[in-house]
């Protein structure tokens, strides 16, 4: 693992242990180049997914932006780190076991709105508005018309 403040490549493991609910390996690091001390953590991919996107590209699957996207969604909202970690697993965790290795941008949307509207109807309403796109507000009064009947 190179040192991400001198660009070391011999960085030393001082503690490992499970995080993430046993998804992963959180490792502490020291660099003896520089003496810095950084986190890494490791996570099991079962495969890799490809993201079509509604304008034809191909782009490799993005933990990171998934995770921000269910972040700002349940920014402000009473849930804690611990509860949008597993969230964000659960969800990667589907991808890489359902189907294909190849996955459009809209199934990945409906899967998170799915678990969010389970999780907090704030954050999935926050998420629809900006997943859907609505061009009208009548659109978005629909939407939530469903939310209510539902």
């Amino acid at each position: 693992m190179r040192c991400p403040f001198c660009g070391s490549e011999d960085t030393q493991v001082k503690d490992s242990r499970p995080a993430e609910d046993n998804a992963a390996i959180r490792r502490r690091r020291a660099c003896p180049a520089c003496s810095a001390r950084f986190t890494t953590f490791e996570r099991v991919q079962l495969r890799e997914i490809t993201v079509l996107k509604t304008d034809g590209r191909r782009v490799p699957f993005d933990r990171d932006k998934l995770a921000r996207s269910v972040r700002i969604a349940l920014r402000k909202r009473p849930v804690d780190e611990d509860k949008i970690e597993r969230i964000v697993n659960g969800i990667q965790r589907r991808l890489e076991t359902d189907g294909d290795s190849e996955i459009t941008s809209r199934q990945i949307g409906e899967i998170v709105m799915d678990t969010l509207k389970d999780v907090d109807q704030v954050a999935y309403v926050r998420f629809a508005s900006v997943y859907r796109n609505f061009g009208e507000a009548k659109d978005f009064r629909e939407f939530l018309g469903k939310l209510d009947a539902g």
